[in-house]
């Protein structure tokens, strides 16, 4: 065993998926395209069943299992960034429902919530100051989406 690979359950759009995120996260593609061999509940022989990619060079599975299962804010994935043209880019990019962003989080034209989140936030909130660590938390929880220079503005 070399790793765990998360399985993410769509209903007929994963290929379309893996492709949208491998074109938006850096380091990324798709790296296979799988088809039913047989039909299946939810779909005929020939039609895609699951697609292989990789995220920032971490594997993903992504499975059309049909309309059963929904994403929810239970599980989301965490993309860490640098910059704030990479917290717009990225946000931009994956949010399709505006009104769920909050605190970095953005849901996508699928249901899944991914959360955008500066190294530099990280840094700040877990700062050993617990002051400037409370500031920069309570500054954050105000945010839809993270700025970074309100962040550092916060805590000096």
């Amino acid at each position: 065993m070399t790793s765990i690979t998360p399985c993410l359950w769509f209903d007929g759009v994963a290929e379309q998926a893996a492709r949208f995120y491998a074109s938006v996260i850096p380091d990324s593609r798709v790296d296979a395209v799988h088809r039913a061999p047989s039909d299946y509940p939810s779909g005929r022989a020939g039609q895609v069943l699951t697609v292989e990619f990789t995220l920032m060079g971490r594997p993903f599975l992504a499975l059309n299992g049909g309309p059963y299962f929904k994403f929810n804010e239970a599980i989301s994935l965490q993309i860490p960034v640098e910059t704030q043209a990479e917290v717009i880019r990225l946000s931009d990019a994956l949010s399709a429902v505006p009104e769920a962003e909050q605190c970095g989080w953005v849901k996508d034209r699928y249901g899944l919530s991914w959360q955008i989140v500066p190294v530099q936030l990280t840094r700040l909130i877990t700062d050993p100051d617990v002051s400037r660590a409370r500031r920069a938390f309570d500054v954050m929880m105000t945010m839809k989406r993270i700025d970074i220079e309100a962040l550092e503005r916060a805590v000096s």
